[in-house]
């Protein structure tokens, strides 16, 4: 299993303490003592999925209850939470892509990476996927006998990022679970997973904090009071992903001129940020724009920012309007294939920032 690291402290961190998170420590009450050999929390990203399905995981390892014991809220203080604390326990096998290893700060010895890819990441980009050694990992690990009496636990996270190898391969050991193997899959994106293998998984939906409790949480972690609320608009509720933009060193006030930077044809905030995450702000600000159009409320712009864009009146000005934002919308969608790995980030940037400026034109006219 994976050997001890350092972890920042940062907003990455505050991702795994799941009994920080009282939304999640009322859904951990509830799953304890889920039968099946298999679940699956799914739920869109910022909720916690990958915090609960750990909190699970030293859950059903903890030490401090009897074996043949129902599971309970783990202690924390035992030799089986330790293992897991610094990543060493050998009956938890997390399955994790290069990428978010690093994302989540959870890094691990080269000599066994928790997806199963030991060579250098210095001569190219992290892996997004969990491949093929990290399944031939989880088989022989699922087959042996559990080490510390407690079972054993396969952790993968996210379960969208297998390829057709690793998820067939999944789905074989789903339909044959070996004895005192529990399996939890975590993803933002089910749909995307083999509708067999979530036939095979009692599914949980992940519930959404409250906004007073997400924002009492980002508070304890450092978030201006202040900020809190405008930052959980701009995420759309989803208090880790707050976190992380708190921590990113964002200021608040350029995601609120951002739409008058954009129509004047100036990048603002976009111009630090990589492509693919430009475009998804540039998503959220056209998802913001149809609905107010529709006569909507917008749901990542508080309304003050986009005062120049109210519900068109006539005929001729809300059909400008609604063919350019469905323009806008289609350039976005079609940028979104390729902004993970552009060929010419600076002038992909360029683009969108002018496609922007056309597709604001309709509210500046007036």
């Amino acid at each position: 299993m994976s050997k001890t690291t350092s972890t920042p402290m940062n907003a990455a961190a505050a991702t795994t303490n799941a009994a920080d998170m009282p939304w999640l420590a009322r859904q951990a009450s509830r799953l304890l003592h889920q039968p099946g050999h298999a679940l699956l929390l799914q739920g869109p990203s910022g909720l916690g999925q990958f915090g609960l399905a750990l909190y699970l995981a030293r859950a059903w390892l903890c030490e401090s209850r009897p074996p043949d014991a129902p599971a309970a809220a783990p202690c924390g203080h035992c030799a089986g939470c330790h293992a897991i604390a610094v990543r060493t326990h050998p009956d938890l096998l997390v399955l994790m892509p290069e990428a978010h290893q690093l994302e989540l700060g959870w890094t691990v010895d080269s000599g066994d990476a928790a997806d199963g890819e030991a060579k250098s990441t210095t001569k190219r980009k992290p892996s997004r996927d969990i491949r093929v050694d990290a399944m031939r990992q989880m088989i022989t690990f699922s087959q042996r006998t559990d080490s510390r009496g407690r079972g054993k636990v396969v952790l993968v996270y996210p379960a969208e990022n297998m390829n057709a190898v690793t998820a067939n391969a999944l789905l074989k050991t789903l339909e044959e679970p070996p004895g005192g193997t529990r399996f939890l899959l975590v993803s933002d994106a089910a749909d995307r997973l083999l509708p067999t293998i979530r036939s095979r998984c009692h599914t949980w939906a992940m519930q959404w904090p409250d906004a007073r409790e997400a924002a009492d949480w980002l508070h304890r972690h450092g978030v201006a009071e202040a900020q809190a609320a405008t930052l959980l608009q701009i995420v759309g509720g989803r208090p880790l992903d707050a976190l992380a933009l708190a921590h990113s060193g964002m200021n608040v006030q350029d995601w609120l001129n951002l739409p008058q930077a954009l129509a004047q044809g100036h990048a603002g905030l976009l111009a630090p940020l990589p492509p693919a995450q430009a475009v998804r702000v540039l998503q959220k600000l056209c998802h913001d724009l149809h609905s107010l159009l529709a006569g909507g409320a917008p749901r990542y712009f508080p309304p003050q920012s986009l005062t120049a864009w109210q519900p068109a009146t006539d005929a001729p000005l809300a059909s400008t309007a609604w063919a350019a934002l469905g323009q806008w919308a289609q350039q976005l969608a079609q940028t979104a294939r390729t902004a993970e790995h552009p060929l010419a980030p600076e002038l992909m940037l360029a683009s969108l920032v002018e496609q922007a400026r056309n597709a604001l034109h309709w509210g500046r006219r007036r």
